[in-house]
């Protein structure tokens, strides 16, 4: 096997590894790698979004987007409002409850990857963030 063919198999492994480990961290709180992602983007928004604007945050079509938002608004995570400025458009807002939900979501994501690159030195994590960055960029 050629060292590109090594590191692509290399990076679905572990990227696998870390999909799996969050979904099972994140069942406990009843939420998705799906609609955990949707929640850090509301908050990183910092003010309500309409759903297309959440959904091309998430690079996912509007509609693939409607199950996920049901679900977190029927935990009671986010909330539905009409759009002042545009009466036919939704908001989406996140609740006091979905920060502290969404809190607990990014400590288990920090715990995953406490346990995937705990192995590694400071440094070696530098090294590889740089690495993975500029392969991203590329």
């Amino acid at each position: 096997m050629d060292t590109t063919s090594e590191l692509l198999e290399l990076v679905h492994r572990i990227g696998h590894r870390a999909r799996h480990g969050y979904r099972r961290s994140l069942e406990p709180l009843g939420l998705s790698p799906g609609q955990a992602r949707a929640m850090r983007e509301l908050i990183e928004a910092g003010r309500p979004l309409r759903m297309v604007q959440l959904a091309e945050a998430l690079r996912i079509v509007p509609r693939s987007l409607t199950p996920v938002v049901d679900a977190l608004e029927e935990a009671g995570l986010v909330r539905r409002e009409i759009d002042p400025a545009n009466r036919r458009s939704t908001l989406l807002l996140i609740t006091t409850r979905g920060e502290e939900v969404y809190e607990q979501a990014r400590q288990a994501r920090r715990e995953v990857a406490r346990e995937l690159f705990g192995g590694l030195s400071q440094e070696q994590r530098e090294i590889l963030r740089e690495l993975l960055g500029t392969v991203e960029q590329a």
